[in-house]
Order: C-alpha cells, then structure tokens, then sequence
C-alpha cells in the first residue's frame, strides 16, 4: 500500500508571544499553532505519527523517505503561506480575518430557508441587509442540495439565479454563484457575479472547469462523496479527515491541470455533505489540517443537521447558537470564508472575536518568562 503523510496543527494559541519557542501563523489567519502532528498513514491505518513543536517537526520530516518528505516538506511551507486578497469587482475581500459570506437561497426548497427569499422584492431585500450587516460576499444560489431533494433543470436555475446576480451587482456586492452547472455559472458571470461555487468540485458538469479557466474567476472545490445528481451518495470513510483531504488535493491539482490559477481556488471540507454526525464533528476539530493544502478555506456549517443532531432535533430555522459555535470553531482554525444564513450575528461574534485576539496579540503580559 502506498504511504501518504499528514500535517495536523494541534495546539491552537492566541500568538506567538503566549508561548516559548516558535508558534506558525497559520494561512495567513489570526490563528496560531504551537504543536503539531507528523502522521504517516497507509491503507487506511496510522503508520507513525510525531507530535511535537516546530522545530521537532522539521526534524521529524528529514526522517521520512524521500518522496514522503517533498510532499510533508510542501505541506509544512503551505500552513505558513498568506493569501492573497480575493479582488471581486469593485470590492476587495481581505483574508488575514475570517470574513462571512452571506446565503441567499433564491430557492423554494432548500432545508432551511427555501421559498423566503425567492422572489425579486424578499431576494432584495434579504441581500441588502446581509450586506449593510457585513457580508464580505453574497453566495447565490438556485438549487437545493439537501438531501433528497428534487432535481433543478439548468433553464429553471438560471431563471432563478440571473435577476438575484443582477439585482446584487446594482448594489455593488461581491457576488459567488453557488452552482454545480456550466451553464449557470457562465450566465451568472455574465450578469455580474465574480466567483463559483461548486459543491461537486467541477466534476458534475465537465463544462464547469472549461469556464472557471477561461473566466479567471475564484472558484470553491468542495468536498461531497456524490459525483452525480445525489451528492451525498456513495459515503463510506475509513478515516473522513485523510479521505477530505486526499480529495481535495485530487480535486485542487486536477483544476490546476484544467487551466485554473492555483490562486484562485478555495477549498471546502463539505460539513454535512454525505457525512454522519460523528464524521462531521472529526471534519471539525480537524479544520487546521487542509491549510496544508496551501489554499483558502471556506466552512459552510450553518444551521447544519449535526447542529439539530446536537440540540434535541431543533429545527433549521432554531440553531443560530449551534451555528455561532461552528463559527467560532472555524475562526479559531484559521479559516478565511464562513458562509452563513445568519450574517448580522455572525459578524458580531466575529467582531468580538477578533478584539479578543487583537487585544491577545497586544497583551505582552502573556510573554513567556524567561
């Protein structure tokens, strides 16, 4: 069996002053780790794994053979490396803070909002308001990906994806399609949108990348077990966090090979897509892992199942506090993109966050003594 190798950040610390010795900034995030874990697996089970601090790991990736040492030597260099802005239009989108993209579900019958906002008047309205709250960016989308739900035909999506672009771009948001079709995706960037969304990772529509390439635009690979019109299907994981991985370094170097600029991908763990509760939650604590990947990370967990999972089954429209935990879950991990139903809350407990780590990165009264 071929051995792969795995860089998880295990220690998260409010700085580099709050401990001795070297804590990485992760990403380019207001995240930081102190110790880490150096795991080799294969076929499925753990073959060694070295935790210790930076310089031990150093050392610890000299040990491995060759090839295994190139490929844990990039992903070491990959938990270091800043991002870029994404430049969206008129607006720049920072992300050296966790930033929070707005949902707008122009959609009958998506779990948790469906038929809310799917005409012009409510659709406008909903996205003036994410945007006057915070809303680095507005996701649209014109298909349900829940499970079970009924299939959307590209003509209908487009219907509905088209007037909610051009309604957005009046007000001079940044604009992501949220779709897994070709078609969609040309005409929203047609209209005005500036970045694809694609919970099938381009494999649905073999026409997506063609397009994503020739625009130029960012675009978002997320991970779900389903490559056709069942996302969630096919889910069977020996360990989901390696497998997550493993698919989004597949899926990140065959759009690369496409003529997608490796700039220009952000790469989604896919929470909820095809996973169990206790799948989901491993995907969650394991966050600081896909920096490895050397790309921007977004995290979709709003009003997620495992939040109702949880909670006594509450119901979508009841888990803003379960989803507030996953944010700041994400936030702690360095990830750059939170894509919420909840903006106005999100950004608060956002804003809040980021004093405390401002005031944390400041306070030289945790230096370490000598």
């Amino acid at each position: 069996m071929p051995e792969s190798v795995y860089l998880h950040p295990l220690t998260l610390v409010s700085g580099p002053q709050a401990v001795a010795g070297e804590a990485v900034r992760l990403a380019g995030s207001m995240a930081y780790a102190r110790e880490f874990a150096l795991v080799v697996r294969s076929g499925g089970e753990v073959r060694s794994r070295t935790v210790g601090t930076p310089e031990e790991i150093r050392a610890g990736i000299a040990r491995l053979p060759e090839g295994l040492a190139q490929d844990a030597a990039a992903q070491w260099a990959n938990l270091s490396k800043s991002h870029a802005p994404l430049q969206l239009g008129s607006r720049t989108v920072r992300l050296d803070q966790p930033q929070v993209v707005g949902i707008l579900n122009v959609t009958p019958d998506s779990f948790s909002d469906g038929g809310q906002h799917d005409t012009l008047e409510t659709g406008r309205a909903h996205a003036a308001a994410m945007l006057e709250a915070g809303a680095a960016i507005i996701d649209i989308g014109g298909e349900s990906t829940r499970p079970g739900a009924s299939a959307t035909f590209e003509d209908e999506e487009i219907a509905r994806v088209v007037p909610a672009v051009e309604y957005c771009a009046g007000m001079g948001a940044a604009i992501s399609v949220d779709t897994r079709r070709a078609g969609v995706l040309a005409a929203g960037l047609a209209a005005g949108a500036h970045m694809a969304n694609d919970v099938s990772a381009l494999r649905y529509d073999p026409r997506s990348v063609e397009v994503a390439a020739a625009s130029g635009c960012p675009v978002v690979l997320m991970h779900a077990p389903g490559g056709g019109e069942d996302l969630h299907k096919g889910a069977d994981y020996t360990d989901v966090v390696s497998e997550v991985f493993d698919f989004l370094k597949a899926a990140k170097d065959k759009a690369i090979a496409a003529g997608v600029a490796e700039e220009r991908i952000i790469l989604d763990p896919g929470i909820g897509f095809g996973k169990s509760l206790a799948e989901n939650l491993a995907l969650m604590n394991a966050l600081p892992l896909f920096h490895a990947l050397g790309s921007p990370l977004m995290l979709g967990a709003s009003r997620k199942r495992m939040i109702g999972a949880l909670s006594s089954e509450e119901a979508a429209d009841r888990r803003l506090a379960g989803s507030i935990a996953l944010a700041l879950r994400g936030m702690e991990a360095g990830v750059h993109l939170l894509r919420v139903h909840d903006v106005a809350e999100t950004v608060q407990a956002r804003n809040v966050w980021r004093g405390l780590r401002d005031a944390a990165l400041t306070d030289f009264s945790t230096l370490p003594a000598d």
